[in-house]
C-alpha cells in the first residue's frame, strides 16, 4: 500500500505522460495508467494516417509502459461527450466568425472532468498529467504557474481548470526541461518513446485542413456561405472569397486577392458575410473584452486593476497589459498595440510566471484608456 496516496495518470502513449507515470511510480505513488480515446478518425474523413494520441499504437504505447512497471492501465472511451462539447463548438465557432481553441476547451471541459469522475470511481485521491506547468496552494487558492521549461510550458492551456480540480491535481514534469525527459527516458530503456514523433496538431482534424474538415461537418456549407466580399475598413469591395468561416484573425496567405501591399484578415462580418481585409497596423488593436473568466491565483480583482503580461494565443510571447475586471468580464489594456487579436481564442494573465486567470476573447478595439491608473 502506497504511503503517497493513489493516483490516475493520463496517459496518451506519448514521451511526456509516460516519463509522468514513471515518475510518480518511482516517487512511491500506487499508480493507476488511463488512456482516453477521444476522436474516431474514422470518421474525420481525413487523408492522413490515424496518428497522435487516440490511435491504437499509442493506446498500446501507454499499456506496454503501465504493464513493465506493473501497474493497471485503462482505456476510456470519451468520444461522445468530446464530440458534443469539443467539436460542436469548434464548428459553431468557426459558423459564429469567432477562432476556436479546441485543446483549451478539451483540456478544461473534457480531459479534466473525465479524469476526476474515473478517479473517484477507480479510488484515486489525484489525477496527474504530462503537461509542463507547475502548481502550488497559496493564500487559499491553487496557482497554477509556468513550467522551468519555457519553450515548453503549458500553462497557458491550463487557466480553465477549475479550483476544486486543481485540489487534486499533480504535474510532474513542471520543474524540468524536455531534454531532462528524454534523458530519464533513455535511461530507463525506453528507446521508441525518445525516438517518437510528437503531435502538435488537433486531434480530430490530423491533416490540419480545418476548411475541410468544416465542409465535412456542415452540409452545403460552401454553398451557403461562398460569393461574399472581401472589404478594406473604408468598406471599399475588393473582391470575392469562399466564405467568412473559412478564414481567420491575422491570415495573410491563401487569401487570392492582390492590393499592392501584405493584406491580413483584420475582422470578419458573419451577418454579412464580409471579411475585412488591411496591413499589418491595422491589424493591432490595443484593448480586448475577455469573457468567461476562470480565476486562478487572485478570486477576482473586481475594483483592483492590476498590471499582468497577457497572452492572446499559446505561442504569444505576451504583452504588458492593464487588467481590469467588471462583473464577469475582463477589460484589458495593452501597453502596446498587439497583432491579430483573434475572438474565440484564449486570452491568459501572468503575474510573473503566476496564471492570475484566463478567459475567451470577445471582441478587439481601440481604447483611449489611461495607462496611469495604477501610479
Amino acid at each position: 500500500m502506497s504511503t503517497k496516496g493513489r493516483v490516475l495518470v493520463a496517459m496518451s502513449g506519448g514521451i511526456d505522460s509516460s516519463v509522468a507515470a514513471v515518475m510518480l511510480h518511482e516517487q512511491g505513488y500506487e499508480v493507476v495508467g488511463m488512456t482516453m480515446k477521444t476522436w474516431d478518425y474514422a470518421s474525420s474523413g481525413a487523408s492522413k494516417k490515424e496518428t497522435g494520441c487516440c490511435s491504437l499504437d499509442s493506446i498500446n504505447d501507454a499499456r506496454n509502459i503501465a504493464v513493465q512497471l506493473g501497474f493497471p492501465h485503462y482505456i476510456i472511451d470519451i468520444r461522445e461527450e468530446f464530440g458534443d462539447f469539443v467539436i460542436n463548438h469548434f464548428t459553431d465557432e468557426y459558423l459564429a466568425g469567432r477562432t476556436p481553441n479546441p485543446c483549451v476547451l478539451c483540456n478544461t471541459h473534457i480531459k479534466w472532468d473525465a479524469l476526476l469522475r474515473r478517479a473517484d470511481q477507480l479510488g484515486c485521491d489525484f489525477i496527474a498529467t504530462g503537461h509542463y506547468a507547475n502548481l502550488r496552494h497559496e493564500n487559499g487558492r491553487y496557482v497554477i504557474s509556468k513550467g522551468l521549461d519555457e519553450i515548453k510550458d503549458q500553462s497557458y492551456a491550463l487557466w480553465g481548470i477549475s479550483q476544486e480540480s486543481l485540489s487534486r491535481t499533480i504535474f510532474p514534469l513542471g520543474g524540468l526541461h524536455k531534454t531532462e525527459i528524454r534523458e530519464m527516458a533513455r535511461e530507463r530503456g525506453f528507446t521508441e518513446l525518445v525516438n517518437k514523433p510528437e503531435s502538435y496538431e488537433i486531434c480530430f482534424i490530423p491533416d490540419n485542413d480545418y476548411r475541410g474538415f468544416l465542409k465535412r461537418r456542415v452540409e452545403g456549407l460552401e454553398e451557403r456561405v461562398a460569393g461574399g466580399e472581401f472589404v478594406l475598413e473604408d468598406g471599399t469591395v475588393v473582391g470575392k472569397h469562399e466564405g467568412y468561416p473559412f478564414y481567420t484573425i491575422g491570415q495573410r496567405k491563401g487569401l487570392g486577392v492582390a492590393l499592392g501591399f501584405p493584406a491580413y484578415v483584420t475582422r470578419i462580418e458573419k451577418d454579412n458575410n464580409r471579411v475585412v481585409l488591411g496591413n499589418y497596423d491595422e491589424l493591432a488593436k490595443n484593448a480586448m473584452t475577455v469573457g468567461k473568466l476562470n480565476m486562478s491565483k487572485y478570486e477576482n480583482l473586481i475594483g483592483q486593476p492590476i498590471p499582468t503580461i497577457t497572452k492572446v494565443r499559446y505561442n504569444d510571447g505576451g504583452t504588458e497589459a492593464i487588467i481590469e475586471q467588471e462583473g464577469d468580464k475582463m477589460k484589458v489594456h495593452f501597453l502596446s498595440g498587439v497583432h491579430a487579436i483573434a475572438p474565440g481564442q484564449a486570452a491568459v494573465f501572468y503575474e510573473g510566471d503566476d496564471v492570475v486567470g484566463g478567459g475567451w476573447i470577445e471582441s478587439n478595439y481601440n481604447s483611449e484608456y489611461n495607462l496611469n491608473v495604477l501610479q
